[in-house]
């Protein structure tokens, strides 16, 4: 293979989704080989990815390797691989690179090694290998690996470093650890890579050491190679990817797959993400069905951009081929961050192809692996859901339940990370979807990940999930209760992500009213008067359903009522010409639910269902009117007032008998009031009013009074307080209605304190 340099003369490149595809824009470069990707045709053509081979320095004694520090021609994505694929690393494999956008290198990086070579069934050439990592554009690299104390073997033979451009212009990564101190001195010369290793035209024959060998496919029914420029996709993108991932389209087959249960989620294409399928001409193999779908995580960090996904993949395919030894990507579905589906392992999206993702247990499976690293990092949302939704979609194809178990034929002898030991030929049963780990002893697809398989299969199968009300709109909430005149609209949440439910129905009664999709989260109805139970419910992808708990919500179009007018009365306090104290009163009632009444004139105020009255004040010698509204819980209202003007009569007005002694000061009504100490002297004022008040002034030696009403005694009253009080209107009586009325004070002549002190009258009319 031509060893080629790239110069890069701008530190950031842009993408954007053209036509279906990626296009890569703002990068410029010098070549020193016949290729140019810059003339290429950037929608049709796909990208041709380099891989560059560097071997690794074993120590003396075996129990270490090193690739000293050196500069590299670009790349994105590298992996440790050597050359027996059934040995393993018993220790740690580590790199580290140098940004070819900033120059700085990062700390060391871990590669995963528990991944089995043999994963691809029965060829010759594939080698053991790490995991890869993608560390994004880089052009500087240093390797270690160092075996584990007390390992029972020294490291593999022919260790080697792969590194791969997978053409494009990716970006670099968000973060990575920092570097330790790296020694400024010069960087050796790149070694020149090892001749490629190329996978043979047909399989060894024999029975192959890991997987039973497929059932062949006649060449009739192979799929056709994909055209070089992909074909759009008839359903929308998938809301959560990036907007410059490529558009979705189908990988076209010359037999399709069965149809499935539910509907096949978006899927880029290997056209889409411009795979080079030059790589890989052997044709696929195909399964009876799909049994399970085994989880995995690759390429080993979280801080790339769904925007270099596409290039990911590219990278990941390059090295699966060119590093591994295998006939095509391992995985049949790739999944990024963003929640977009890449097509793996070619043969066709809706198709049982044979992947190389789960040694031992390829067989009756399909691989999804998620892009980044889950071992502490829960993946996210989009993600997640868009493995469901492949999932759901894969086994929907052969009616098989992605909550379920099955029996799987393990295909060679292992153990997995629970140390269940399989042994080749024999059944086990496994979840319908399954973590990697399941079936092989491994870390894989992370702990994290693994955690989420149990809410992924749940997503899968469904019902949908967490369904509740959440609001209704044009309605009062009382309690649990809504209040509303007629017309409602319904909000509602779920915690399944909207692109697994089919639709959702508005119920009232028990009975639809609404239907919408499952991207819709709100309807509308109107409700004929009286009370009903309001319910939402939602139909999974799969077709299960569910039910939200129900509101009560009561249609209401009746007005509340003043059962009792609002009144005015005077009540006790202090007067003076500017204010006189007054008691509003009334009674509001509705056949559903009394929300408030409100005071609208003279003042603003807002009371209670259950509040009756209030006290006020009024401006003597001028009427006003008392405005209230009663309000319901369903918006229904009624309005009521009343009038009056509180009129003040001073002592001078009242007729006298016995001694009276008139009294001046700034503190009385009017600056005089009338005082006496005889017993049987009489104050007597006629006027004609609904409401009366008697206006006092009051110390420790005030005295007591009768208080006659239209000739009758209605009341004794004491004026004695610990405090002088001035203006007081210490007596009141009220009627219905008004009407003409005399009320006579007469002196008692207490012992010891025979003296009151008379300010007036007021009364309202």
């Amino acid at each position: 293979m031509r060893v080629q340099r790239r110069v890069w003369t701008t530190a950031a490149v842009t993408t954007a989704a053209v036509a279906g595809v990626l296009v890569f824009q703002g990068a410029t470069g010098a070549f020193d080989g016949e290729r140019d990707e810059r003339k290429a045709d950037a929608k049709s053509a796909p990208v041709t990815p380099d891989v560059h081979r560097a071997a690794l320095k074993t120590s003396a004694d075996g129990g270490s390797a090193s690739l000293t520090r050196r500069d590299t021609a670009p790349f994105s994505l590298l992996g440790v691989t050597w050359t027996d694929p059934a040995a393993k690393v018993d220790g740690r494999v580590e790199a580290r690179t140098r940004s070819a956008a900033t120059g700085e290198w990062t700390g060391w990086l871990p590669l995963d090694t528990e991944i089995d070579g043999r994963t691809e069934a029965g060829r010759s050439g594939v080698r053991g290998t790490t995991e890869p990592r993608w560390v994004g554009p880089s052009n500087g690299v240093e390797v270690r690996v160092t075996t584990a104390e007390g390992a029972r073997s020294g490291l593999p033979a022919g260790l080697r470093l792969d590194t791969v451009d997978p053409g494009g212009a990716p970006g670099p990564l968000a973060a990575e650890p920092a570097a330790f101190a790296v020694d400024e001195t010069p960087g050796e010369e790149p070694i020149p890579e090892e001749p490629p290793t190329t996978p043979p035209a047909e399989e060894p024959s024999g029975t192959p050491t890991d997987e039973p060998a497929p059932t062949p496919t006649p060449t009739t029914e192979s799929p056709a190679p994909p055209s070089p420029d992909p074909t759009p996709s008839t359903e929308s993108p998938t809301p959560s990817a990036s907007p410059t991932t490529p558009t979705a389209s189908p990988t076209p087959t010359t037999t399709p797959g069965p149809p499935s249960t539910v509907p096949q989620p978006p899927i880029v294409s290997r056209a889409g993400w411009k795979a080079d399928e030059s790589l890989s001409t052997e044709a696929p193999d195909y399964l009876d069905q799909v049994k399970a779908v085994f989880v995995h995580h690759t390429a080993q960090t979280n801080a790339y951009s769904c925007a270099d996904s596409a290039a990911i993949v590219r990278g990941l395919h390059t090295y699966h081929v060119k590093s591994n030894g295998w006939k095509d990507l391992g995985y049949n579905f790739i999944v990024d961050k963003c929640g977009t589906v890449f097509e793996g392992r070619k043969g066709g999206v809706d198709r049982p192809v044979m992947g190389a993702h789960t040694y031992g247990f390829n067989r009756d499976t399909t691989g999804i692996a998620v892009i980044g690293m889950y071992t502490d990092t829960k993946a996210a949302t989009a993600a997640t859901t868009a493995v469901a939704r492949v999932a759901a979609w894969k086994l929907g194809q052969y009616k098989a339940d992605p909550a379920g178990t099955v029996q799987l034929t393990a295909g060679a002898n292992g153990n997995n990370m629970d140390h269940k030991q399989f042994v080749a030929g024999q059944q086990y049963s496994f979840q319908r979807i399954s973590g990697h780990r399941d079936g092989f002893a491994t870390e894989c697809p992370g702990l994290s990940l693994y955690q989420q398989l149990p809410a992924v299969r749940a997503l899968a199968a469904g019902p949908v999930a967490g369904l509740a009300v959440s609001s209704v709109t044009g309605a009062n909430a009382s309690g649990s209760t809504y209040y509303t005149r007629s017309k409602i609209t319904v909000g509602w949440k779920a915690t399944t992500p909207a692109a697994l439910v089919k639709g959702y129905e508005l119920l009232v009664d028990g009975k639809p009213v609404a239907t919408v999709a499952g991207n819709v989260t709100s309807a509308a109805a109107t409700l004929a008067a009286g009370k009903h139970a309001v319910q939402v419910r939602a139909t999974h992808q799969s077709g299960k359903t569910s039910l939200s708990p129900a509101a009560t919500v009561v249609a209401d179009l009746t007005a509340p009522v003043f059962s009792a007018k609002p009144s005015l009365a005077l009540r006790t306090g202090t007067v003076n010409t500017t204010a006189a104290p007054v008691t509003l009163k009334w009674k509001a009632v509705d056949a559903a639910s009394l929300k408030e009444v409100r005071l609208t004139a003279p003042v603003a105020r807002t009371y209670g269902p259950t509040t009756g009255s209030a006290s006020h004040t009024a401006k003597p010698g001028t009427a006003t009117a008392w405005k209230m509204t009663a309000y319901d819980r369903a918006g229904n209202t009624a309005a009521a007032s009343v009038s009056g003007a509180p009129v003040i009569l001073q002592e001078s007005a009242a007729k006298k008998s016995g001694k009276w002694t008139t009294k001046s000061s700034s503190s009385y009504l009017g600056g005089k009031s009338y005082s006496s100490s005889t017993k049987g002297s009489t104050l007597t004022w006629t006027f004609t009013g609904r409401s009366v008040a008697w206006t006092v002034s009051r110390a420790a030696t005030s005295g007591q009074a009768y208080v006659y009403v239209d000739g009758k005694k209605t009341a004794t009253v004491d004026l004695k307080s610990s405090a002088t009080k001035y203006r007081q209107a210490i007596w009141t009586k009220s009627w219905s209605s008004a009407g003409k009325h005399t009320v006579k004070i007469v002196v008692v002549g207490t012992a010891g304190r025979p003296t009151l002190t008379t300010d007036g009258l007021v009364y309202l009319k």
